[in-house]
């Protein structure tokens, strides 16, 4: 999902050369609108992925939760994380304008946010610097959450609630800033 969502923002820079933000940002529609509309669109695709991953993990009868509820909460939670990496995606290229630059900076910026999770290693036999940058970086609470809801007898660290929080509001900062600076795009 990281790895997808991160790169929407070249799906943007395209918008801008072919003149569509231009014309999205002379309609009716709100801006806070018009980015919601990318997280949106960023978070199907997302969805469609945690479908596939299901879809694998039944047939290789992998133990998790198959209960509707956590399903739910797993495509959520989902949805969350692909719109937080997709605004964050969207407020790259609004600052860099290119497609060389956004691709080199994408690859930048991908592999230090996964290395520097719990995706691979768990927090706690991490060194304690990179616990540090581990616990800033909201993709180690996007898998402490997907963990929590999709392992068998898999727990949290910090709990679903809390995780879900910091979720919710590095997403409503990143809208927020996405929204100051699409239409700066055009510019």
């Amino acid at each position: 999902m990281l790895f997808s969502a991160i790169f929407y923002g070249i799906a943007v820079i395209w918008e801008r050369d072919l003149g569509i933000v231009h014309k999205l940002l002379v309609s009716p529609a709100s801006r806070w609108s018009l980015v919601c509309g990318k997280a949106v669109a960023a978070d199907f695709r997302g969805l469609v992925q945690a479908a596939v991953i299901y879809a694998i993990a039944y047939v290789l009868h992998v133990r998790i939760r198959w209960q509707l509820p956590a399903i739910l909460e797993v495509l959520g939670v989902v949805a969350l994380g692909s719109g937080i990496f997709s605004t964050f995606s969207l407020i790259i290229a609004c600052i860099v304008k290119t497609r060389e630059r956004f691709m080199g900076i994408g690859q930048v910026l991908t592999m230090p946010l996964f290395f520097a999770s719990s995706a691979i290693y768990p927090l706690s036999i991490m060194p304690p610097w990179l616990r540090v940058v581990a616990t800033l970086n909201p993709l180690t609470y996007l898998v402490d959450a997907l963990r929590g809801l999709m392992v068998h007898d898999e727990q949290t660290v910090y709990g679903l609630g809390f995780d879900c929080g910091v979720l919710i509001l590095v997403f409503l900062v990143l809208l927020a800033i996405a929204v100051r600076l699409y239409p700066k795009l055009v510019q």
